[in-house]
């Protein structure tokens, strides 16, 4: 029973070492430094499949694809502000004013657009087909 153990224990160590090696030096720093949230990353890929297709492989691997390279080139904070002023700017008067007006919130917006626009071109994410019904 003990040699089981011992063996699973090996296997499983060595299966994380050769995944650590496949990603490469340079992955496993980046996702780390600019400190993403799964939450953040689960709720880019699900938003980002609903609008590109739907809940398939064909979507999720460009979908997850993209946020890695957002999460690349955008820190985390800087990616947290720009999604809020993107998702508030729309309500009304002066209470959407305070996230559409400053000068921060036009600047992290076209910046992440920016970035998910190279992101997409990047890992090749096809827009949603146009039902014709």
């Amino acid at each position: 029973m003990f040699k089981f153990k011992l063996a699973n224990r090996s296997i499983a160590l060595f299966s994380q070492t050769l995944l650590l090696i496949g990603c490469g030096e340079s992955a496993i720093p980046q996702l780390v430094e600019n400190g993403y949230p799964t939450q953040a990353r689960v709720e880019y890929v699900m938003q980002c499949m609903q609008k590109n297709g739907g809940q398939t492989y064909d979507t999720l691997y460009p979908c997850v694809c993209s946020i890695d390279k957002i999460a690349a080139q955008m820190p985390y904070a800087d990616y947290a502000e720009a999604v809020t002023f993107s998702y508030m700017r729309g309500a009304p008067g002066e209470a959407g004013g305070v996230f559409r007006d400053p000068p921060r919130s036009k600047q992290l917006r076209s910046q992440l657009k920016e970035v998910e626009a190279l992101a997409k071109k990047g890992c090749f994410v096809k827009p949603k087909p146009v039902d014709p019904s």
